[in-house]
């Protein structure tokens, strides 16, 4: 057993109750990038603002044409390795809950059920007015039906399933509003300049306070949304482990520090882990 491994399944043993906080790199399996590199820097430029986004039509626009063709390829994707590894560690009554910084479902699509979508669910659009919410892919036929004969192709589909695509090609878009009330269209995602709703970061950190351990995987944990988590479980000097590629703002406070991709290391720690547990069990 590789040491990595090992030193990740004893952590497992150990803990009774642990919270799992996911990022972009457990999705790049899944054929979703990541937003970073092994630094902590941004590989592309930032996502649009939520001010920008409610303020302009053409950063709608813009953003919705990127987003239109980026789902073609973003809704198709499915759990990889690690997404399972993690769901056979909550049906094995060691994960309390799984907060996630992702948008794209997957840990719930593996089998996880006590999950935090933190920064919310791409598969769902809401009206900014009436609050009216529907499926993502109801509003792509929509915009089907808004475009006919737009064809775009994308140079490379980001972590929130954005398209990188020109001004130029975005111009001519149509972008459907609200049916029931004529109001703005937005993904049910927290965008940047957003805050995430009060109660879905206090029920996070009531995880974390409920838990006996943190595992971080797949996140540098550079926006603070993400972080706090971290700094809570230091502050209850409660056992911190993290799995990622490249650096992370957390790594002063981790215990177990691994840099590796999450699908290399995560299934067979779980699996020594839970095997362990059986046969002392037995």
């Amino acid at each position: 057993m590789a040491p990595d491994v090992r030193s990740l399944s004893t952590f497992f043993a150990q803990a009774n109750s642990l919270v799992v906080l996911s990022g972009a790199g457990v999705s790049t399996g899944s054929g979703i990038p990541d937003y970073r590199d092994r630094n902590g820097e941004r590989k592309h430029s930032q996502p649009i603002q939520f001010a920008d986004f409610m303020g302009k039509k053409s950063s709608r626009r813009r953003y919705w044409a990127r987003s239109y063709v980026g789902w073609q390829r973003f809704s198709k994707a499915g759990p990889n390795a690690a997404h399972h590894a993690l769901a056979r560690l909550e049906g094995a009554g060691k994960v309390d809950t799984l907060i996630t910084q992702n948008v794209d479902r997957l840990h719930s699509a593996a089998g996880n059920r006590r999950v935090i979508d933190l920064h919310g669910d791409l598969s769902k659009v809401r009206c900014m007015s009436c609050e009216t919410t529907t499926e993502r892919a109801d509003f792509q036929t929509a915009l089907d039906v808004a475009n006919p004969g737009f064809h775009a192709a994308a140079k490379q589909i980001r972590a929130d399933g954005d398209a990188e695509l020109t001004d130029q090609t975005t111009t001519a878009f149509t972008v459907p509003d609200c049916e029931s009330c004529g109001g703005i269209i937005k993904p049910d995602v927290v965008m940047f300049g957003e805050s995430v709703p009060k109660a879905r970061v206090q029920d996070a950190m009531d995880a974390v306070d409920r838990a006996d351990a943190l595992l971080v995987v797949g996140s540098s944990l550079m926006v603070f949304s993400g972080f706090r988590f971290a700094r809570r479980a230091g502050e209850l000097g409660k056992p911190l482990a993290i799995v990622n590629r490249g650096r992370t703002r957390a790594d002063d406070l981790a215990e177990l520090r691994i840099d590796e991709d999450c699908a290399d290391v995560l299934p067979a720690a779980i699996d020594a882990a839970l095997e362990s547990g059986e046969r002392r069990v037995r």
